[in-house]
């Protein structure tokens, strides 16, 4: 199947799909590069809701569970939704790495099914405005920076934490409006770095 947890910075982290909204120009899968850190996330499968709780085991050995991987995660959303709910209620704590645009997929806002299972959103906003963002990310829906914000908007009110991030280095990306941005939204920003767990 290819690995579906995988552990650093004490963290475990889940690796539950392959397919993205974006395709974003970072990437290293859009390099044929799969594996990071030492593993290899290319799925041959999509892991079950009992094979994803099963690869964390007792997710209160790490300090968060994770959903991450070469993918985005929330275009599995019910599947993400059912093992958060499973590991939320072992008494782990759950964060989402999403590029934001499972609202804009599912064509109604999603972000009150999060409540009572995920602890944490962590949103990739890459570029402070929809130009840069979609050079940069390359969406393949219309709309997908509108979109990524008021996911961060409507999130807040569901979420206990929702942090946005940026890669630092890109080409034309500007940190600081990435963090301006942020704060308008009223929530917390952190600068990345490119393939570091975090």
């Amino acid at each position: 199947m290819g690995v579906v947890a995988y552990q650093a910075s004490g963290n475990c982290y889940l690796n539950i799909t392959n397919q993205c909204t974006l395709r974003c120009e970072f990437c290293p899968k859009f390099r044929s590069e799969w594996n990071i850190a030492g593993h290899d996330l290319r799925l041959d499968a999509k892991p079950s809701v009992r094979e994803i709780v099963d690869a964390v085991g007792d997710p209160c050995r790490y300090k968060e569970v994770v959903f991450s991987g070469l993918g985005e995660p929330t275009i599995r959303l019910y599947t993400l939704l059912q093992a958060a709910e499973l590991l939320h209620r072992q008494g782990g704590y759950v964060r989402v790495e999403t590029d934001g645009l499972a609202s804009l997929r599912q064509g109604h806002d999603v972000t009150p099914l999060f409540n009572g299972c995920v602890d944490s959103v962590s949103v990739s906003m890459q570029a402070p405005n929809g130009v840069v963002y979609d050079r940069v990310c390359r969406p393949t829906k219309k709309g997908a920076y509108s979109a990524m914000l008021d996911f961060i908007r409507q999130a807040r009110r569901h979420v206990p934490t929702v942090v946005t991030s940026a890669i630092e280095g890109l080409p034309g990306i500007n940190i600081e409006g990435c963090r301006r941005t942020a704060q308008h939204l009223g929530v917390r920003f952190r600068c990345r770095q490119l393939d570091q767990f975090h």
